[in-house]
């Protein structure tokens, strides 16, 4: 495959998660209210979705392992077309939960082979100029989610809204049933065997640079959710902004991610993974902060969020395919595992996000604000600590 389909392939897959959720956002309040449903129902479409990512990814990385990334692609797909209509066609919200449930775990064999095949292609500091390639087209693709869903929303319903998941995903399907040649050039037959299965995940969980990029990942995801996972609520409820101009507010927030992820690519060939990873943090930091302390100050408008925000999601378009592609480098023979341990990881925090914000969101801009905080406190200390320590094998 050359370059630019590998690279196509990569943001179609990864893409898969923001329009997953960020189509999805500006649709929230509307849906919760046409179905009579309370907040942590509504909370619970998102989070159960995600857990169920998360839960998924530690089956279908050991499997893509065994069998190859191709036919597992083919199967999570056909599975997310189906889960797709369903969720656009559910009768109350306990079945769209279900539907959303089984959309996440089909998600996950998306968003997993696609850090697999990274891995199975390119060696470190390659693999995370590819994923910074791949998650510019997320950054895109999340760009053009949430203003699609706002204006679908207001003008028709949710339910156009997410009917646009389905034809999304099966743009998707077709691309990799017709284009997409396997990457695993040896596969494990062990892989599925329990003793192997167990020896894998141990030998992945003793890794200290597995556990230090793993942690920034997680941590800069968390941040990243919790914005995701409060923003309709504050600012289409709270803050009173139309639905179609909080869909361009998202528009920005992607924007600003992509300008990372470009960011991060002149930045690797001069410094390096754990100098561009340390640079970001404080960015990262230094956002966080500022928003904490605009709020505190008695600021609690659109601006005092998200100009500070921007600052997030730049280090984030660094911090992610540093991350994603650092935690699965030592691995080559089990990157689906690694890569699924690295995933599932990042879908347990965003669960625990949205069950704290589901108790905690009290009509104010604080449990945002606190929790983008929160955040950037442990990325900037992840990315000056762990990686500098433990992450030189993401230098070579």
């Amino acid at each position: 495959m050359s370059s630019a389909l590998v690279v196509l392939i990569l943001s179609l897959l990864l893409g898969l998660q923001p329009i997953t959720t960020d189509l999805y956002l500006p649709a929230l309040p509307a849906l919760t209210e046409g179905f009579g449903a309370t907040l942590a129902q509504a909370q619970l479409t998102l989070t159960a979705m995600l857990l169920s990512f998360g839960l998924s990814q530690l089956v279908w990385g050991p499997l893509s392992d065994r069998f190859g990334r191709r036919p597992i692609l083919l199967w999570g797909l056909g599975a997310y077309v189906l889960a797709s209509v369903a969720s656009a066609l559910a009768p109350s919200m306990e079945l769209l939960i279900v539907a959303r449930i089984v959309q996440g775990a089909a998600m996950g064999a998306g968003v997993m082979c696609a850090r697999a095949i990274v891995r199975d292609l390119y060696r470190p500091v390659e693999g995370a100029r590819m994923m910074s390639k791949g998650l510019t087209g997320l950054g895109v693709i999340a760009c053009m989610s949430a203003p699609l869903g706002g204006l679908l929303s207001d003008w028709m319903n949710w339910r156009v809204a997410l009917l646009v998941l389905t034809v999304f995903s099966v743009v998707t399907l077709a691309v990799v049933a017709l284009r997409f040649e396997e990457t695993l050039t040896q596969k494990n037959p062990q892989a599925l065997q329990p003793a192997t299965l167990l020896s894998t995940w141990a030998g992945i969980l003793r890794h200290p640079t597995f556990w230090a990029f793993s942690a920034l990942s997680t941590a800069s995801y968390g941040g990243l959710f919790t914005f995701l996972a409060s923003s309709s609520f504050i600012f289409i409820k709270v803050l009173q902004i139309p639905k179609p101009q909080y869909g361009l507010l998202m528009f920005t927030v992607s924007f600003a991610y992509i300008l990372g992820t470009l960011i991060c690519r002149r930045l690797l060939p001069r410094w390096g993974v754990r100098r561009t990873v340390a640079v970001a943090g404080g960015f990262t930091l230094a956002g966080g902060t500022l928003m904490g302390a605009l709020a505190l100050a008695g600021l609690h408008n659109g601006w005092a969020i998200m100009l500070p925000f921007y600052l997030f999601m730049l280090a984030h378009g660094v911090h992610q395919p540093c991350s994603q592609s650092g935690a699965v480098g030592p691995f080559p023979y089990a990157a689906g595992a690694a890569s699924a341990l690295n995933g599932f990881l990042m879908m347990a925090a965003a669960f625990v996000v949205g069950g704290w914000l589901g108790t905690h969101m009290d009509g104010t801009v604080m449990p945002l604000v606190y929790g983008v905080w929160f955040w950037s406190v442990v990325i900037a200390v992840s990315a000056w600590t762990l990686v500098q320590k433990h992450g030189k094998t993401g230098d070579h």
